[in-house]
C-alpha cells in the first residue's frame, strides 16, 4: 500500500462545508486521471456517506472493534471513481460515536492505519473541525503532505482557523492554502453578489497571514441539493460553475504538492 500525497481538509469550526469541499476536491482530482482516495475522519459528524448515497443500517458493536485490535483491515468502497472510507460506514446512520477516550483512540487508529487503499496518488482526508486532541492525534498518525484550510467569510471562522493554523505549524505540516465557502449569494435576478454573512475584516483574516486563497464558492442551492441527494456536482454537472471552482482548486492543490 502506498499513498503519494495525503491532503488534510480541515477547518476551525463546523458548518463551513468542509465535507462538501473534501468530496468534490477528491472527485476533481480523480477527474485528472489520478488514483484518489477519500477518508472521512470526521468522527463527530461523518456526512460523506450521505453525500454519496451509502449509509449503514446495522449498528456497530463496539466490542467487536475492540477485540479486533490491529488485525482489522478496512476495505474502502469505490464511488464515482474514488475509493472512500468513513466512520459512517462502521456506524448506523443514526448511531453516535459515544465512547470512552481509549476506545475513541482505537477507532481513530483503525481509520488512520488499517484501510487497504492500494496505490493512490492522492488521499483526501476530511478532518473533524477544531484544533484539539482528536485533530492532533489524526495529524500525527496520518502525517499529511499538506493541509487545505476551509473557511466561510465570517470573523469567527477565520479566528478558529487561526487556531488550526497554529496546530499545523507546531506539527510541521505545510499549509497548501485556504478555500472560502459561502463567499456570497449570486442574485438570481440581477446576478449581483449578495453578502449573506458579515465578512471578516481583511487584517483579521487568515489571508493577512500569508495563506493563499486557492478558490471560493458562492452560496448555491444546487450544491446543497447535490449533497442531499447523494449526487455530488463534480460527478453530475462537471462543467457547471461550482464544479469549475473545484477543478481549479484541484489544479492548484496538485501544483502546490508537485
Amino acid at each position: 500500500m502506498a499513498v503519494a500525497h495525503r491532503i488534510a481538509v480541515i477547518s476551525g469550526k463546523g458548518g463551513v462545508g468542509k465535507s462538501t469541499i473534501s468530496l468534490n476536491l477528491a472527485l476533481a482530482l480523480a477527474g485528472t486521471g489520478a488514483k484518489v482516495g477519500l477518508l472521512d475522519a470526521d468522527v463527530y459528524g461523518p456526512d460523506i456517506p450521505v453525500m454519496v448515497n451509502l449509509t449503514r443500517r446495522k449498528p456497530l458493536r463496539f466490542w467487536d472493534l475492540a477485540s479486533a485490535r490491529k488485525t482489522l483491515e478496512l476495505e474502502p468502497v469505490e464511488r464515482f471513481g474514488v475509493k472512500i472510507m468513513s466512520v459512517g460506514f462502521l456506524l448506523a446512520e443514526q448511531q453516535a460515536l459515544a465512547l470512552p477516550g481509549p476506545m475513541s483512540s482505537l477507532v481513530l487508529h483503525q481509520l488512520a492505519t488499517s484501510v487497504d487503499w492500494g496505490e493512490l496518488e492522492y488521499l483526501v482526508i476530511d478532518f473533524p473541525p477544531g484544533a484539539s486532541e482528536v485533530q492532533q492525534q489524526l495529524l500525527s498518525l496520518l502525517r499529511p503532505s499538506g493541509a487545505l484550510i476551509v473557511v466561510s467569510p465570517q470573523d469567527v471562522a477565520h479566528l478558529d482557523a487561526k487556531k488550526v493554523l497554529d496546530l499545523l505549524q507546531r506539527l510541521g505540516i505545510p499549509v497548501l492554502g485556504g478555500f472560502e465557502n459561502f463567499s456570497a449569494l449570486d442574485c438570481p435576478h440581477c446576478g449581483e453578489p449578495i453578502e449573506v454573512f458579515p465578512t471578516v475584516a481583511p487584517e483579521r483574516s487568515i489571508w493577512s497571514l500569508g495563506i493563499d486563497r486557492l478558490g471560493r464558492l458562492p452560496l448555491d442551492p444546487t450544491v446543497a441539493r447535490a449533497a442531499e441527494t447523494g449526487r455530488p456536482l463534480v460527478a453530475t454537472d462537471p462543467t457547471g460553475p461550482p464544479a469549475t471552482a473545484f477543478h481549479q482548486l484541484a489544479t492548484a492543490i496538485a501544483a502546490a504538492l508537485s
